[in-house]
């Protein structure tokens, strides 16, 4: 694999602002489970393979089913998540994969159905920080793993 620059050494200031951007969505009014269920989705839907490690891992520590896990690919045919969820993933799905004419009014009043102005504007935010750091992950090619003690995922026992 080739050498790519550490974008963190490289813009820290950018890099702290962007993780205090991040850290702060853990206080916005959103359950942990549907913030774990829309970063993993996000980063299977952009293919970062970094994200997905660190956002699997992530969930098992918050106590996420393995198995929920293994069908937020497949959450459509998937009974394991709640209206709520599935909107979320809707929601997630529609903003990481623009359409040509944005986000359609059917998918805005479905989700408008599961969440309040206030979560709905919450939700936004997270998914734009998640293709933020998919983004930057891709395009610096972080390897999967490689930050797990660093971001105490060693403890996930996955390894």
């Amino acid at each position: 694999m080739t050498q790519r620059i550490n974008y963190i050494q490289q813009s820290p200031e950018l890099f702290k602002k962007f993780l205090e951007f991040s850290n702060q969505l853990k206080d916005c009014v959103l359950e942990e489970s549907i913030r774990d269920l829309v970063s993993l989705r996000a980063s299977q839907i952009n293919g970062c393979g970094f994200c997905v490690d660190m956002h699997v891992k992530e969930a098992r520590l918050h106590g996420e089913r393995e198995l929920r896990l293994h069908h937020v690919a497949i959450w459509r045919e998937s009974t394991l998540f709640a209206p709520r969820e599935r909107a979320a993933l809707a929601w997630t799905e529609a903003l990481t994969k623009l359409a040509e004419h944005g986000v359609s009014d059917d998918i805005y009043q479905h989700v408008r159905t599961q969440f309040s102005e206030k979560e709905l504007s919450d939700l936004t935010f997270e998914v734009m920080a998640i293709n933020g750091w998919n983004r930057a992950s891709i395009a610096f090619k972080a390897v999967p793993g490689s930050a797990d003690k660093a971001f105490g995922l060693d403890k996930a026992n996955l390894a």
